[in-house]
């Protein structure tokens, strides 16, 4: 299977070596994304509603660029510098998602780029 990199300006662009997304076949690997603004590739300061809506906002534009929707999202790793944001990062994921929702993984980490209070990395399928 040939591999495709998935790139646009709508979405952080990496901040080392690594790709925004890889397409394999069906399926596209998003990297993880912080909080970051594209235009300025400065983190959002804010609470973590504003960075979680930011986070999922970004995670949109590489589905957009790969072909396809947060709809298509079948997995989801969530990393977050505080857990006892588990609450309110899942009442804005309800937001962005319907049912039925993707698998999902949430971790609690000791820290993350750029200081960053939440990260989160999709798994999305293209097939029909």
């Amino acid at each position: 299977m040939s591999r495709r990199i998935i790139q646009t300006d709508q979405a952080p662009a990496a901040i080392g070596p690594y790709s925004q997304a890889v397409q394999v076949g069906d399926l596209v690997f998003i990297s993880g994304q912080i909080p970051l603004d594209p235009l300025t590739m400065e983190l959002v300061e804010a609470d973590i509603d504003v960075q979680t809506r930011r986070v999922f906002d970004n995670l949109a534009q590489l589905c957009l660029a790969s072909g396809g929707s947060l709809a298509d999202i079948c997995k989801l790793s969530i990393f977050l510098t505080d857990l006892g944001h588990f609450a309110t990062v899942n009442s804005i994921m309800a937001e962005y998602f319907d049912a039925p929702y993707p698998a999902r993984a949430a971790m609690g980490v000791a820290a993350l780029p750029k200081d960053a209070m939440v990260e989160v990395e999709a798994i999305l399928s293209l097939a029909d």
